[in-house]
């Protein structure tokens, strides 16, 4: 089992980043929460990982933090939240805000999520009730300026658009998303703050 991984950010493109650990390459999946933590291209870094095995492939997911890690594998117990799923859930949302929807009953917040449904918001909140001790983040979430220090371009919106529906959003909503942001917010804005707004608005409305 591959638990954490240390080495160069050879390459991030949302919401996959490449890993370079003494000349081998790890493929790793990251929800958007841990993108935006992630340092510039070329720095070090270290996320913890979860080696999801199956017939015909072996997937890395990775998290900035083991909090994350341990909401992610709760997660996936849950019959109907696979991994896509669940690393949708961490990309709306991070820790803090998902304790707060299930003891709050929250179904509005948790349906407005890409994928989830009134059914699977209620099954989550009923499931990872008694589970909330073990998922309070052990300190406070880093800093928009922390969070969003990355060598990024100029703002690109197709691959916002792409980031989000690797995510699973629909083309056109994703689309839409992005626009929306680009319209109220600077029109200056990198590819993670797009993402990120967007997200943020998605989760709101």
């Amino acid at each position: 089992m591959i638990g954490r991984l240390t080495g160069l950010l050879f390459e991030k493109r949302a919401p996959q980043i490449l890993i370079d650990c003494q000349g081998v390459g790890y493929e790793v999946d990251v929800s958007m929460t841990t993108f935006y933590q992630l340092p510039d291209v070329g720095e070090q870094v270290s996320i913890w990982t979860h080696l999801q095995v199956k017939e015909d492939s072996h997937t890395l997911i990775g998290f900035s933090n083991e909090q994350e890690r341990k909401l992610f594998r709760q997660l996936i117990r849950i019959s109907g939240v696979g991994v896509k799923l669940a690393l949708t859930i961490l990309s709306g949302i991070d820790n803090r805000e998902f304790v707060r929807c299930v003891s709050q009953n929250d179904i509005a917040s948790l349906t407005r999520l890409p994928g989830i449904g009134k059914k699977t918001a209620e099954r989550l909140i009923i499931e990872m009730r008694d589970k909330l001790a073990d998922l309070v983040p052990d300190s406070q979430p880093a800093s928009d300026e922390q969070a969003l220090a990355a060598g990024f371009d100029r703002s690109h919106t197709k691959e916002a658009v792409e980031a989000l529906q690797a995510l699973g959003y629909k083309p056109v909503d994703a689309d839409k998303m992005v626009r929306q942001v680009e319209s109220s917010e600077d029109s200056n804005l990198s590819t993670a703050d797009l993402i990120k707004q967007a997200l943020r608005a998605s989760v709101t409305r």
